[in-house]
């Protein structure tokens, strides 16, 4: 049996499957040039694509979650037009499918793009727009079969999460596929959000929370046994309920009552490793917990976060993991249809697309 070798090209053909992406951290420079000349933007730092590239990436890179989102206000700022908001879904998807994702969650704030005088609906209805054309386009010229779904978030630091969410159930026949909230974890519990959780359980409609990034267990605790979150926006830090054998081996691990919950229940992790470097959750790829959890069985997948601020992809992440921890294409098949597994999309279509993509996909690379 020949196996395909493991580069960048190479994993490029790879089915792939991406739970944790955020729409306003994954624009292309250029696009954040042209829309600022047309909304009158003028804050940005750098007037060229390639030093606008840069500055985004060199700015992620400071170790703190906090100082991470604040690279978030120029992004945004260019995303408060119908135009912009459909311009930027459209080559989302474009992005995604040049990158071989064949299923996609994008997550955004809607309550982020009002300054310009749209309403929450109108915000929608012009990212939903775009991601259909995007679809569309990409579907009709390359034949290449993808489905892209969005996620609503609320931010944790706002008082609109019941408002959100019900704008997500409000659209979820029209492309959105589930709720999150985001933004700087430390004094934002989850828990202050209830309400807007009982609604969406109580309109069974599916949601992830992002926990266990920035802050630790107590985080993650709450998502889970407070709001019953579905999956766990990065959930890295569940690692500090974990204690290794010696010599740090998975082998003689002893797990705390949290994390043994959250493996017995198969609570998809959506976790980020660039992304967690840049944010100071891991202090290296080669010291990311990715490993051990995937050793110990957890539901772990691989995701981007913000494509933009990580100058990352899908294929780029999965080759630092490959580089890193030495997997091969089985491990990372079995990555992918972990995350296809967690998808909010009906139970009969993740298996279509786990059986007649995700496993031929792979075993044509396998050989």
């Amino acid at each position: 049996m020949t196996h395909t070798p493991i580069t960048l090209a190479s994993l490029r053909l790879a089915p792939k499957v991406l739970l944790h992406d955020h729409l306003d951290g994954g624009l292309r420079p250029q696009t954040i040039l042209d829309l600022a000349r047309d909304c009158g933007y003028d804050g940005l730092p750098a007037q060229n694509a390639d030093e606008l590239r840069t500055w985004f990436r060199d700015a992620a890179d400071s170790g703190s979650l906090e100082l991470y989102l604040q690279t978030f206000a120029h992004t945004v700022a260019v995303m408060q037009t119908r135009e912009g908001l459909r311009r930027v879904a459209r080559e989302c998807v474009e992005d995604l499918a040049a990158d071989g994702v064949v299923y996609a969650e994008v997550r955004f704030a809607p309550e982020q793009h009002l300054d310009a005088g749209l309403s929450l609906d109108e915000v929608m209805e012009a990212t939903l727009g775009g991601f259909d054309e995007g679809i569309r386009a990409v579907n009709a010229d390359t034949g290449y079969d993808i489905v892209v779904r969005c996620l609503v978030t609320a931010m944790r630091h706002a008082a609109r999460s019941r408002e959100i969410a019900e704008l997500a159930v409000r659209y979820r026949h029209e492309g959105v596929c589930g709720f999150d909230i985001a933004g700087a974890e430390a004094g934002f519990p989850p828990s202050r959000h209830l309400d807007a959780f009982e609604y969406l359980q109580k309109s069974n409609a599916h949601f992830t929370i992002h926990a266990g990034e920035a802050f630790g267990l107590p985080s993650i605790h709450e998502a889970v046994a407070f709001c019953g979150a579905d999956r766990l926006g990065h959930g890295v830090r569940i690692m500090d309920d974990i204690e290794l054998g010696p010599d740090t081996s998975t082998a003689g691990a002893n797990l705390g009552l949290l994390a043994n919950y959250i493996r017995d229940k198969r609570i998809p992790l959506e976790l980020c490793p660039s992304s967690n470097v840049q944010t100071g959750a891991a202090r290296s790829i080669a010291e990311h917990p990715f490993d051990h959890l995937a050793k110990l069985k957890f539901r772990v997948t691989v995701n981007t976060d913000n494509r933009l601020m990580s100058h990352t992809t899908m294929s780029e992440e999965m080759l630092k993991l490959v580089e890193v921890f030495g997997y091969g294409w089985s491990d990372l098949e079995r990555f992918t249809i972990n995350a296809m597994k967690s998808a909010f999309y009906p139970f009969d279509k993740r298996l279509g697309i786990i059986d007649d993509v995700i496993k031929p996909g792979y075993a044509v690379l396998v050989g």
